[in-house]
């Protein structure tokens, strides 16, 4: 029996737990204002909210609806476009901004981006007019309305700024104590013995929708054994079913990696990263997994352990590195699942950095993707004389001897080269010990070109893709030591 609150109703029902919450919500609710569109979590057009109980409050995030299992929605808020109409007929505050900016034509894409929208003045992001529009990036416009679009998103951006706007109806002050109602001990736990084990769903809906309505899985996507992100004093450890929204809201992440939004922000849209766990990235096995890539140039490690409902068992520990056998083949047994990953906790000069290109910049997969971490040791060149003793503008003209950068440690990856996604570990090895300069990356440059072996396919040919890793590497070291861009950009 799975139970939750849908809009403003009760629900419990004993339908199978891989039927889609979209298909619930429009075949069996008649809810027909959430859309069917691609059915692969491309277009928005199925976006809802789902609400949460973290503590005393109730947390929202937009996810599409089209690859939710219902498993997912036990215990949830599940909120469509009919949850969040006023009782008098009248218009939302994002509904009328809207209208008053001519954000629709067709209509059909509509529905999605009024629940983005309403996602975002809702939850804690940063409200800004850049921070509304960058809520909607889920979502598809048919008609390329997308400028009304984002006058509108800035439009309900500065109301929420002056304040006094009822954005979802009064009713919603109550969904905490109603959730708190359901709460039947903990939270989601695994079972043994019962196949495949179904996260937040982004890769395995799309590949296999038909066949996940009626098995018996496993579904992890809110099991408590699996979440969270923690810093143990050494390493930071993540929880296999922590997804990618959660490691861009993590303080621990944020202190990590300072550009962790510009990275995060090209994975996907925001309901697949509010969906899309770290374990299922990984076990999917795509030889451009962003998050994959990621992780890897961290030298990562997973561990693995066998499902069961007390969630423990044997536990065994490996380098995301040697988790790759070959295509969609990895290193194990059929009934492990991956349980947390970890890697060291930085240190001081240490340097990452992500690359990706794709056909459109955002929510589309990659052509070729690359990460890099450095650990540096920093020594004053010769000649070198601290800036507050220089004249203005001394190293931009030449008179200056910037400071050297010698690589203590090093860890590459790249993803679209490989049949696997690439740990490099003859170009790691070759960078430790050397002086970051144009020579440096040139000769990293080669061994990468001997490395990886990429094949032409439709997102661009074999020659293609090693011009992109090449430039994608130098672009690492342009991004990371700003005070060596011209000797870089000219080497």
């Amino acid at each position: 029996m799975i139970a939750f609150i849908l809009n403003n109703q009760d629900i419990s029902t004993n339908l199978p737990t891989g039927q889609t919450v979209l298909d619930f919500v429009r075949y069996r609710q008649n809810l027909k204002g959430t859309k069917i569109g691609c059915r692969e979590g491309d277009c928005g057009a199925c976006t809802i909210l789902v609400g949460e109980l973290v503590g005393d409050e109730v947390k929202y995030r937009t996810m599409t609806s089209c690859l939710m299992p219902l498993a997912n929605a036990a215990g949830k808020h599940i909120v469509t476009v009919e949850g969040i109409n006023p009782e008098d007929g009248s218009l939302t505050p994002v509904q009328q901004a809207m209208v008053d900016e001519n954000g629709t034509q067709c209509g059909f894409c509509t529905v999605g981006f009024v629940m983005s929208l309403t996602g975002f003045c809702i939850d804690d992001t940063a409200k800004t007019p850049e921070m509304a529009v960058s809520s909607i990036d889920g979502n598809i416009c048919r008609c390329t309305g997308y400028k009304s679009i984002e006058r509108a998103a800035k439009s309900v951006c500065r109301q929420l700024a002056v304040g006094g706007k009822q954005f979802v109806p009064k009713r919603f002050d109550k969904i905490g104590a109603r959730l708190e109602a359901l709460r039947v001990g903990p939270g989601q736990t695994r079972t043994a013995n019962r196949r495949p084990v179904v996260g937040g769903g982004t890769d395995v809906y799309v590949q296999r929708p038909d066949e996940l309505v009626d098995t018996d899985a496993t579904h992890v996507f809110y099991d408590d054994a699996l979440r969270g992100i923690r810093d143990t004093g050494d390493f930071i450890e993540i929880g296999a079913s922590a997804t990618v929204t959660d490691l861009l809201e993590s303080p621990i992440m944020q202190s990590a990696f300072p550009d962790l939004y510009k990275h995060l922000k090209l994975v996907s849209s925001t309901p697949i990263r509010n969906m899309a766990t770290l374990a299922g990235n990984f076990v999917n096995a795509s030889p451009i997994g962003d998050m994959t890539v990621w992780f890897l140039a961290l030298d990562t490690e997973i561990e693995l352990s066998e499902p069961s409902a007390s969630a423990g068992g044997q536990l065994r520990t490996l380098k995301l590195r040697d988790f790759y056998l070959g295509y969609k083949q990895l290193a194990k047994e059929p009934d492990e699942i991956i349980t947390a990953v970890r890697f060291r906790k930085p240190g001081s000069e240490f340097y990452f950095n992500f690359e990706k290109v794709c056909k459109r910049t955002y929510l589309d997969i990659a052509t070729v993707n690359t990460a890099i971490s450095l650990h540096v040791e920093t020594t004053p060149g010769e000649g070198w004389m601290p800036p507050v003793l220089s004249e203005p503008g001394a190293v931009a003209k030449g008179k200056l001897s910037k400071l050297d950068h010698f690589i203590t440690n090093a860890h590459v990856s790249a993803g679209g080269v490989a049949p696997v996604p690439l740990y490099l570990k003859e170009t790691s090895s070759f960078l430790i010990g050397r002086r970051i300069n144009g020579e440096t990356i040139e000769k990293a440059n080669k061994i990468i070109q001997a490395e990886i072996s990429p094949i032409s396919d439709v997102r661009g040919t074999e020659v293609y893709k090693r011009l992109l890793l090449r430039q994608l590497f130098r672009a690492h070291f342009v991004e990371m030591f700003a005070t060596e861009l011209t000797e870089i950009a000219e080497s």
